[in-house]
Protein backbone atom coordinates (compact mmCIF):
# COMPACT_ATOMS: atom_id res chain seq x y z
CA UNK A 1 0.00 0.00 0.00
CA UNK A 2 1.37 3.23 -0.57
CA UNK A 3 2.18 5.63 2.27
CA UNK A 4 0.24 8.87 0.80
CA UNK A 5 -3.58 8.94 -0.72
CA UNK A 6 -3.52 12.17 -2.75
CA UNK A 7 -7.23 13.32 -3.00
CA UNK A 8 -8.36 15.74 -6.27
CA UNK A 9 -12.14 17.16 -6.41
CA UNK A 10 -12.28 18.69 -10.06
CA UNK A 11 -15.26 20.77 -11.16
CA UNK A 12 -14.61 21.48 -14.40
CA UNK A 13 -11.07 22.69 -14.24
CA UNK A 14 -9.50 21.31 -17.03
CA UNK A 15 -7.37 24.15 -17.87
CA UNK A 16 -5.09 23.67 -14.28
CA UNK A 17 -5.47 20.49 -13.93
CA UNK A 18 -2.86 18.41 -16.07
CA UNK A 19 -0.59 21.26 -14.93
CA UNK A 20 -1.67 20.07 -10.91
CA UNK A 21 -1.09 16.40 -12.06
CA UNK A 22 2.00 16.59 -13.67
CA UNK A 23 3.51 18.48 -10.92
CA UNK A 24 2.43 15.34 -8.40
CA UNK A 25 3.91 12.51 -10.57
CA UNK A 26 7.65 14.32 -10.36
CA UNK A 27 7.34 14.09 -6.48
CA UNK A 28 6.45 9.93 -7.16
CA UNK A 29 10.26 9.81 -6.98
CA UNK A 30 10.28 10.91 -3.58
CA UNK A 31 6.80 9.68 -2.11
CA UNK A 32 5.17 6.56 -2.31
CA UNK A 33 1.79 7.62 -3.03
CA UNK A 34 -1.25 6.84 -5.44
CA UNK A 35 -3.59 9.86 -7.03
CA UNK A 36 -7.42 9.39 -6.85
CA UNK A 37 -9.50 12.14 -8.84
CA UNK A 38 -12.96 12.73 -8.04
CA UNK A 39 -15.01 14.56 -10.77
CA UNK A 40 -18.33 16.94 -9.90
CA UNK A 41 -19.55 16.06 -13.54
CA UNK A 42 -17.59 18.40 -15.33
CA UNK A 43 -18.95 18.98 -18.67
CA UNK A 44 -15.35 20.35 -19.50
CA UNK A 45 -13.39 17.79 -21.19
CA UNK A 46 -11.76 17.04 -17.49
CA UNK A 47 -12.45 13.45 -17.55
CA UNK A 48 -11.16 12.73 -20.79
CA UNK A 49 -8.07 14.51 -20.23
CA UNK A 50 -7.87 12.02 -17.42
CA UNK A 51 -8.21 8.34 -19.34
CA UNK A 52 -6.01 9.51 -21.55
CA UNK A 53 -2.93 11.22 -20.12
CA UNK A 54 -2.94 10.18 -16.51
CA UNK A 55 -4.55 6.50 -16.79
CA UNK A 56 -2.49 5.46 -13.19
CA UNK A 57 -4.98 8.04 -11.87
CA UNK A 58 -7.80 6.34 -10.19
CA UNK A 59 -10.63 8.46 -11.28
CA UNK A 60 -14.34 8.45 -9.66
CA UNK A 61 -16.80 10.21 -11.78
CA UNK A 62 -20.02 11.91 -9.93
CA UNK A 63 -23.19 11.86 -11.85
CA UNK A 64 -23.73 15.14 -10.18
CA UNK A 65 -21.66 17.97 -8.21
CA UNK A 66 -21.41 17.41 -4.87
CA UNK A 67 -19.76 19.53 -3.27
CA UNK A 68 -16.28 19.16 -2.06
CA UNK A 69 -17.10 18.03 1.23
CA UNK A 70 -18.86 15.08 0.00
CA UNK A 71 -16.20 14.54 -2.95
CA UNK A 72 -13.17 14.51 -0.72
CA UNK A 73 -14.92 11.80 1.75
CA UNK A 74 -16.19 10.03 -1.09
CA UNK A 75 -12.19 9.60 -2.39
CA UNK A 76 -11.40 9.20 1.28
CA UNK A 77 -13.30 5.76 1.29
CA UNK A 78 -11.17 4.65 -1.97
CA UNK A 79 -8.08 5.43 -0.40
CA UNK A 80 -4.80 3.29 1.36
CA UNK A 81 -2.23 5.33 2.29
CA UNK A 82 -1.65 6.30 5.97
CA UNK A 83 -1.50 9.36 5.48
CA UNK A 84 -3.61 11.70 3.01
CA UNK A 85 -3.02 15.00 1.03
CA UNK A 86 -6.33 17.07 -0.32
CA UNK A 87 -5.33 18.99 -3.33
CA UNK A 88 -7.00 22.05 -5.13
CA UNK A 89 -7.09 21.50 -8.99
CA UNK A 90 -5.44 25.09 -8.97
CA UNK A 91 -2.25 23.93 -7.31
CA UNK A 92 1.31 23.11 -8.61
CA UNK A 93 3.58 21.34 -6.39
CA UNK A 94 7.26 23.04 -6.08
CA UNK A 95 9.75 20.00 -5.50
CA UNK A 96 10.32 17.95 -2.84
CA UNK A 97 7.07 19.94 -1.10
CA UNK A 98 5.62 16.39 -0.25
CA UNK A 99 8.22 14.97 1.17
CA UNK A 100 9.37 17.71 3.60
CA UNK A 101 5.50 17.64 4.81
CA UNK A 102 5.59 13.87 4.91
CA UNK A 103 8.79 14.11 6.79
CA UNK A 104 7.68 15.99 9.23
CA UNK A 105 4.73 14.04 9.68
CA UNK A 106 6.20 10.86 10.34
CA UNK A 107 9.05 12.15 12.70
CA UNK A 108 6.02 13.80 14.54
CA UNK A 109 3.73 11.32 16.04
CA UNK A 110 1.39 13.73 18.08
CA UNK A 111 0.41 15.84 14.55
CA UNK A 112 -2.59 14.95 12.99
CA UNK A 113 -2.21 17.46 10.04
CA UNK A 114 -0.26 20.22 8.61
CA UNK A 115 0.21 22.70 5.61
CA UNK A 116 2.89 24.27 3.12
CA UNK A 117 3.31 28.03 2.13
CA UNK A 118 0.75 28.57 -0.66
CA UNK A 119 1.76 31.12 -2.98
CA UNK A 120 0.00 33.02 -5.93
CA UNK A 121 1.49 35.12 -8.91
CA UNK A 122 4.43 37.33 -8.64
CA UNK A 123 5.35 35.35 -5.29
CA UNK A 124 2.72 36.85 -3.74
CA UNK A 125 1.75 35.00 -0.43
CA UNK A 126 -1.64 33.45 0.82
CA UNK A 127 -2.66 33.38 4.62
CA UNK A 128 -3.32 29.60 4.38
CA UNK A 129 -3.30 28.89 8.53
CA UNK A 130 -4.78 30.70 11.35
CA UNK A 131 -6.27 30.28 14.32
CA UNK A 132 -9.83 30.19 16.36
CA UNK A 133 -12.33 32.29 14.10
CA UNK A 134 -14.81 34.65 15.47
CA UNK A 135 -16.64 37.41 14.12
CA UNK A 136 -14.01 40.24 15.88
CA UNK A 137 -11.02 38.25 14.48
CA UNK A 138 -12.43 37.78 11.45
CA UNK A 139 -12.98 41.35 11.05
CA UNK A 140 -9.40 41.84 12.42
CA UNK A 141 -8.08 39.75 9.43
CA UNK A 142 -10.01 41.76 6.98
CA UNK A 143 -8.98 45.43 7.98
CA UNK A 144 -4.90 44.06 8.61
CA UNK A 145 -3.90 41.02 10.19
CA UNK A 146 -3.70 39.33 7.17
CA UNK A 147 -1.17 41.63 5.46
CA UNK A 148 0.55 41.36 8.37
CA UNK A 149 0.32 37.83 8.42
CA UNK A 150 1.74 37.94 4.40
CA UNK A 151 5.00 39.86 5.00
CA UNK A 152 5.29 37.46 8.42
CA UNK A 153 4.86 34.56 6.00
CA UNK A 154 7.61 35.51 3.36
CA UNK A 155 10.60 35.39 6.18
CA UNK A 156 9.07 32.71 8.30
CA UNK A 157 11.44 29.92 8.50
CA UNK A 158 10.58 27.76 11.77
CA UNK A 159 7.37 25.38 11.83
CA UNK A 160 4.18 27.02 13.78
CA UNK A 161 1.25 25.23 15.73
CA UNK A 162 -1.49 26.48 14.72
CA UNK A 163 -5.67 25.85 14.64
CA UNK A 164 -6.14 25.51 10.70
CA UNK A 165 -4.46 25.10 7.32
CA UNK A 166 -5.81 26.04 4.23
CA UNK A 167 -7.91 22.46 2.48
CA UNK A 168 -6.65 23.54 -0.50
CA UNK A 169 -3.49 21.74 0.31
CA UNK A 170 -4.18 19.53 3.41
CA UNK A 171 -1.73 17.00 4.50
CA UNK A 172 -3.74 14.59 7.22
CA UNK A 173 -2.39 11.81 8.90
CA UNK A 174 -5.04 8.88 8.37
CA UNK A 175 -6.21 8.37 11.86
CA UNK A 176 -6.64 11.74 12.75
CA UNK A 177 -9.34 12.17 9.79
CA UNK A 178 -10.77 9.17 11.15
CA UNK A 179 -11.12 9.99 14.48
CA UNK A 180 -12.42 14.09 13.67
CA UNK A 181 -14.73 12.41 11.28
CA UNK A 182 -14.37 13.07 8.15
CA UNK A 183 -15.68 16.54 6.64
CA UNK A 184 -18.72 17.61 7.35
CA UNK A 185 -21.02 17.25 4.29
CA UNK A 186 -23.01 20.11 5.41
CA UNK A 187 -20.33 21.96 4.00
CA UNK A 188 -20.87 22.07 0.53
CA UNK A 189 -17.79 24.61 0.22
CA UNK A 190 -16.13 26.93 2.29
CA UNK A 191 -14.88 26.65 5.61
CA UNK A 192 -15.15 22.80 5.90
CA UNK A 193 -11.15 22.97 6.17
CA UNK A 194 -11.32 24.95 9.20
CA UNK A 195 -13.92 23.01 10.90
CA UNK A 196 -12.12 19.95 10.01
CA UNK A 197 -8.81 21.57 11.44
CA UNK A 198 -10.91 21.95 14.63
CA UNK A 199 -12.26 18.58 15.14
CA UNK A 200 -8.78 17.03 14.50
CA UNK A 201 -7.41 19.24 17.26
CA UNK A 202 -10.33 18.68 19.82
CA UNK A 203 -9.19 15.30 19.46
CA UNK A 204 -5.87 15.91 20.85
CA UNK A 205 -3.99 15.61 17.46
CA UNK A 206 -1.62 19.33 16.96
CA UNK A 207 -2.35 21.24 13.84
CA UNK A 208 1.45 22.75 12.17
CA UNK A 209 1.93 25.11 9.42
CA UNK A 210 5.12 23.79 7.47
CA UNK A 211 6.86 26.96 6.03
CA UNK A 212 9.56 25.13 4.42
CA UNK A 213 6.93 22.80 2.28
CA UNK A 214 5.64 25.43 -0.94
CA UNK A 215 2.88 25.02 -3.17
CA UNK A 216 1.70 27.39 -6.03
CA UNK A 217 -1.82 28.14 -5.44
CA UNK A 218 -3.88 30.35 -8.36
CA UNK A 219 -6.51 30.42 -5.65
CA UNK A 220 -10.57 31.05 -6.83
CA UNK A 221 -10.19 28.27 -10.22
CA UNK A 222 -13.55 26.01 -8.50
CA UNK A 223 -15.48 29.22 -8.19
CA UNK A 224 -14.70 31.43 -10.82
CA UNK A 225 -17.44 30.58 -13.36
CA UNK A 226 -20.34 30.27 -10.03
CA UNK A 227 -19.25 34.71 -9.37
CA UNK A 228 -22.50 35.76 -7.76
CA UNK A 229 -24.05 32.11 -6.83
CA UNK A 230 -20.41 31.46 -4.93
CA UNK A 231 -20.66 34.54 -2.70
CA UNK A 232 -24.04 32.74 -1.42
CA UNK A 233 -22.41 30.06 -0.76
CA UNK A 234 -19.21 31.16 0.89
CA UNK A 235 -22.10 32.94 3.70
CA UNK A 236 -24.28 30.45 3.96
CA UNK A 237 -20.99 27.51 5.13
CA UNK A 238 -19.93 30.96 7.03
CA UNK A 239 -23.28 31.02 9.00
CA UNK A 240 -22.91 27.28 9.73
CA UNK A 241 -20.05 27.31 10.66
CA UNK A 242 -20.36 30.06 12.97
CA UNK A 243 -23.70 27.48 14.27
CA UNK A 244 -20.90 25.16 15.19
CA UNK A 245 -17.98 26.95 16.91
CA UNK A 246 -18.86 30.42 17.69
CA UNK A 247 -20.81 32.32 20.46
CA UNK A 248 -24.22 33.53 20.65
CA UNK A 249 -23.06 37.14 20.38
CA UNK A 250 -20.38 36.12 17.42
CA UNK A 251 -23.68 34.66 15.23
CA UNK A 252 -25.72 37.95 16.38
CA UNK A 253 -22.82 40.41 14.92
CA UNK A 254 -22.64 38.13 11.83
CA UNK A 255 -25.83 38.23 11.02
CA UNK A 256 -26.22 42.23 11.26
CA UNK A 257 -22.98 42.18 9.13
CA UNK A 258 -24.30 39.99 6.92
CA UNK A 259 -27.35 41.29 5.89
CA UNK A 260 -25.85 44.77 4.61
CA UNK A 261 -23.25 42.54 2.52
CA UNK A 262 -26.06 40.08 1.43
CA UNK A 263 -28.15 43.02 0.25
CA UNK A 264 -25.28 44.00 -1.91
CA UNK A 265 -24.55 41.07 -3.73
CA UNK A 266 -28.30 40.47 -4.39
CA UNK A 267 -28.56 44.24 -5.68
CA UNK A 268 -25.39 43.32 -8.15
CA UNK A 269 -26.74 39.89 -9.33
CA UNK A 270 -30.18 41.79 -10.12
CA UNK A 271 -28.01 43.54 -12.69
CA UNK A 272 -25.96 41.20 -14.05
Amino acid sequence: MPDLSVIIVNYNDRPHLEDCLLSIRKEEQHVDLEIILVDNASTDGSQALVQKSFPNVRLIQNRENLGFSRANNKGFTESSGDFILFLNTDTVLCSGALKILMDWMKNTPEAGAAGPVLFGKEKTFQVSFGFKRGFFNEMALKMFLNSVYRRKIRRMETIKEVDWVSGACLFIRRKAFEQAGAFDEHFFLYYEDIDLCYRIKNKGWKIAFVPQSRVFHEGGASTSSLSIKSRYIYRESQIYFYRKHNSKLSRILLRCFLRKTLNRIHEKDKNT
